[in-house]
């Protein structure tokens, strides 16, 4: 009897040709091509994070219009009224290389354009971009007398690559405004204009220029184009979740409560379905081990370059409310950290109030805190990763076990000699140093926690104990300690039963790390 094929599980191809060719598994999401084609709009934006699946939907789109139906064989696509006739496709991938100098940018753009010209018999012609690109497509639709079908993968690398370098920047952007603004002056010779990205970004011509432009990001009908929905998990993963299972011995239902734990819960859309992650649900029925997949792939040092720009409260930035304005655009010379941090996939939509207009976010699953709060620690605190296990069982048990000298001393430990620029002398900072160690370790902390006569700095519940810590910079610790009993800040946790320790602690901008502290 012969060796029951396994599944292949395309991990990071991004080509719907070569998936289909070589068999691997394929969530169906042909059907999204009926509603674009359904819809009467020319020009379309979807935004979604990394490694979510729109480069491969993008594949998709490029086989459909070239006409090769065998791709499709199976698929709802194949059920549809159309006649596969091929249109010109021109694929404009700019997710290709890094952008790092400004010849980067346009040697990509040149090899694109000589790849057309060369294509379809073309004459190259001298001169910007923006003008060879619109000759090209002037010129195909002449040979082909078919409007042109133009697919940009990840329009804005280029920009969010740079967000801190403005010589690039701006040179990038003049660049991509001379190719985008084609869209609008080429429109007869056009068929359909497809763009993906990780924002609907201000100030270039795509947006500015083009008023009809369909922004599909946060339409409910396409909330499950990219990412893996519940019910597409056990239509299409039946084998690698019965692997899991037999593995660490879990029945099925253990099994997928773990994968939408780890790796469900984004959102993107008002009314849309949770979705899983498609990166990290690939990676783990082909490894069989529950590990931080997306998040060890990530660009976190871009969040990390905007939380040293502004005075960010993490806590509140994990648990906010905001308007759509709030979410679907980004200033790039001023990006919003919320924004930024619901496009890059740090948040999602946890809930919407229709009536008000306004979205909760939250941290979408396990994967997204752990991984983002190891991230962020080491640049908080001399703590490195593979330091941190001792570190973080030990603080766990002093915090359990009322030991204030043991958690203080790691504590005090935990700051010094801290090396990266976070700007240690912002309270803030501090503050978010701490929700992050506490938060890992598995305590249940909030920070500026409010009560009737104020917030408390920090505010950690475990079993026993009520922790009521205020902090203080460059100022004695008695202070902090007055403040939390002036204004009664234990008052409201007397009657809970489990014992309430208050502890002052002042924080030395010089030292960069706890000076002293004092109980109450």
């Amino acid at each position: 009897m012969g060796k029951e094929a396994r599944v292949r599980y395309p991990i990071g191809e991004q080509s719907f040709e070569v998936l289909r060719n070589r068999d691997c598994l394929y969530v169906d999401k042909t059907r999204f091509i009926e509603t674009i084609l359904d819809s009467g709009s020319k020009y379309y934006f979807l935004g979604r994070p990394r490694r979510f699946g729109k480069s491969l939907f993008l594949s998709t789109l490029k086989c459909f219009f070239q006409g090769k139906r065998h791709l499709f064989k199976g698929l709802y696509a194949d059920t549809m009224e159309w006649d596969w006739s091929p249109y010109p496709v021109l694929y404009l991938d700019l997710n290709v290389g890094g952008y790092y100098e400004r010849e980067h940018l346009r040697q990509r753009l040149d090899s694109l354009l000589t790849e057309w010209e060369r294509e379809y018999g073309i004459e190259s012609t001298a001169g910007e971009s923006g003008t060879r690109f619109e000759t090209v497509i002037r010129k195909i639709y002449e040979k082909t007398g078919k409007g042109v079908v133009i697919l940009v993968d990840e329009y804005d690398k280029p920009l969010v690559s740079n967000l801190h370098r403005k010589d690039l920047f701006d040179a990038f952007r003049a660049e991509l405004y001379a190719i985008y603004s084609n869209f609008k002056s080429s429109a007869e010779y056009i068929q359909l204009v497809f763009l993906t990205g990780v924002s609907r970004f201000g100030h270039l011509s795509i947006f500015s220029g083009l008023n009809n432009i369909r922004d599909i990001s946060f339409d409910d009908s396409f909330s499950s184009v990219c990412g893996i929905s519940e019910q597409e998990l056990l239509d299409n993963f039946k084998e690698g979740v019965s692997a899991l299972s037999v593995k660490f011995g879990y029945t099925c239902e253990e099994t997928l409560a773990d994968l939408k734990r780890w790796y469900d819960g984004y959102r993107f859309s008002g009314n849309g379905e949770d979705m899983y992650n498609p990166y990290s649900l690939l990676n783990v029925m082909e490894v069989r081990e529950f590990r931080n997949y997306w998040i060890q792939s990530g660009q976190a040092r871009l969040l990390l370059e905007q939380l040293k720009r502004f005075d960010v409260n993490l806590e509140e930035m994990m648990n906010v409310r905001c308007s759509l304005n709030s979410l679907e655009g980004l200033d790039l010379d001023n990006p919003r950290p919320i924004a930024l941090l619901y496009q890059t996939g740090y948040l999602t939509i946890k809930s919407y109030n229709s009536r008000a207009g306004l979205y909760a976010l939250g941290i979408p699953n396990k994967e997204v805190e752990e991984g983002f709060l190891s991230y962020l620690l080491p640049f908080y605190s001399n703590i490195r990763n593979n330091d941190s296990i001792p570190f973080v069982y030990d603080l766990i048990d002093d915090f359990n076990d009322g030991d204030v000298d043991g958690f203080m001393a790691r504590l005090t430990s935990m700051f010094s000699s801290v090396s990266y620029d976070m700007e240690m002398d912002r309270e803030q900072n501090l503050h978010n140093a701490l929700l992050i160690l506490m938060k890992l370790v598995g305590l249940e902390v909030e920070t500026e926690y409010r009560t009737s006569q104020g917030s408390i700095d920090l505010f950690v519940k475990t079993d026993r104990y009520y922790y009521i810590m205020e902090l203080k910079l460059d100022r004695p610790a008695t202070e902090a300690l007055a403040q939390i009993n002036d204004r009664a800040y234990a008052l409201p946790f007397a009657i809970d039963g489990r014992e309430v320790i208050k502890i002052g602690i002042s924080f030395s901008t010089k030292t960069l790390t706890i000076s002293e502290w004092v109980r109450g």
